[in-house]
C-alpha cells in the first residue's frame, strides 16, 4: 500500500507548478507559500527518487520521467474527484474556477449560471473576468482561465468546445429617433456598435466600404452595456445583439427595424483544455450548456 508516501497536495503541487510554469503562480494557485510548494516537491521527489523537473531562472522545465509522470499525476487528481462526486460531496472540493466571459453573457445568464453552479460546487470560488472574445482566448491559451463562455470565431482549436447557442444581430432605435429602410440613408447620423475588434464591427465597417459609405459616422464602444444606454437616450441606431436589447424592445424603450443588411449570428461556446482542466471545470461547462439553453 502507498500509505502517507505520497499526498494528493504534494501530487497537486506538481500539476500546479507545471501549468502555471513558475512555483510562485502555483503557490498563489493553491492558496499557500512558494516555500510549502517547494517542499512538497522535494518530498515528492524524494520519494520517488526522481528528479521531476529542472529549476530554470523564473520557469520550470520538465525532465523526461517528470513528463511521463505528469499524465500520471492528472489522473490521480481525477480520480480524487471522482471518488468524492460518486460519495456526494462535491462540496469537499476546495479549488478555483477561473472563468472568462464575453459581456453579451454577462448581461444574459451569467448570474443563473453562476448561482447553479455554486449549489453544485459550494467550495469552489469563482474568479470572474468579462471581456472582449479575442482577449478571453489570448488569456485562455496562455492558461490564465480555466473555462472561457465566449463568442467565435477562434484562432487556436481546443478539445473542450461545447456549443452555447446562436445570438443574432438587430438593429435599434429608440423610438423618436427617425431611421431609414437603406443602409447608406442610416449614417446621415450617427450609428452606435460595438468596439472596433469586434467581428461585427468589422463587418460593419467592410460593408460601409463596399457601398460607398463614410465611416466617420460610426460610434464604437467597448461596452455593448453603454451602447444600449446611448441608443436608449436617443443618440442613434445602433447595431446590437438581441439578446442584449430583448428588454428593451419588450418594453417600448427601443424598437427594432431593417435596414437590409446584418452582420452574421454570433455563436458561443464553452472552451477549455481537457488536457489540463479538474473535473468540475468540464462540469462547469457541461452547466452552461444547459443554462444558456
Amino acid at each position: 500500500m502507498i500509505k502517507s508516501q505520497l499526498t494528493l497536495k504534494q501530487l497537486e503541487a506538481f500539476v500546479s507548478v507545471v501549468d502555471m510554469g513558475t512555483f510562485r503562480k502555483a503557490a498563489h494557485a493553491l492558496g499557500t507559500t512558494q516555500p510549502n510548494i517547494s517542499t512538497r516537491i522535494a518530498s515528492l521527489e524524494q520519494t520517488l527518487s526522481t528528479v521531476l523537473m529542472h529549476r530554470d531562472a523564473g520557469s520550470v522545465r520538465l525532465t523526461e520521467k517528470g513528463a511521463t509522470l505528469l499524465e500520471a499525476a492528472r489522473k490521480v487528481l481525477l480520480a480524487g474527484e471522482d471518488f468524492l462526486t460518486i460519495a456526494g460531496r462535491q462540496d469537499l472540493i476546495d479549488d478555483r474556477l477561473r472563468l472568462g466571459v464575453t459581456e453579451l453573457v454577462a448581461c444574459t445568464w451569467l448570474h443563473d449560471f453562476l448561482r447553479a453552479f455554486k449549489d453544485l460546487y459550494p467550495s469552489v470560488r469563482v474568479e470572474l473576468d468579462v471581456n472582449l472574445s479575442v482577449e478571453i482566448e489570448k488569456d485562455l491559451a496562455a492558461n490564465q482561465l480555466d473555462l472561457a463562455l465566449q463568442t467565435g470565431p477562434f484562432a487556436r482549436k481546443l478539445g473542450g468546445s461545447l456549443p452555447l447557442g446562436h445570438a443574432p444581430y438587430c438593429w435599434v432605435a429608440a423610438p423618436d429617433v427617425a431611421t431609414a429602410e437603406t443602409f447608406a440613408a442610416l449614417f446621415e447620423g450617427p450609428v452606435i456598435s460595438h468596439g472596433r475588434n469586434t467581428r461585427a464591427s468589422a463587418a460593419l465597417a467592410e460593408h460601409a466600404r463596399s457601398e460607398g459609405v463614410a465611416m466617420n459616422q460610426i460610434v464604437h464602444s467597448s461596452s455593448l452595456t453603454s451602447c444600449v444606454a446611448m441608443a436608449v437616450d436617443g443618440m442613434g441606431p445602433a447595431l446590437l445583439p438581441r439578446p442584449m436589447v430583448a428588454e428593451e424592445i419588450a418594453a417600448g424603450r427601443l424598437r427594432e427595424f431593417s435596414c437590409g443588411w446584418l452582420p452574421e449570428t454570433l455563436e458561443l461556446f464553452a472552451r477549455f483544455d481537457p488536457r489540463r482542466t479538474p473535473r468540475f471545470v468540464q462540469d462547469a461547462a457541461e452547466l452552461a450548456t444547459r443554462i444558456a439553453g
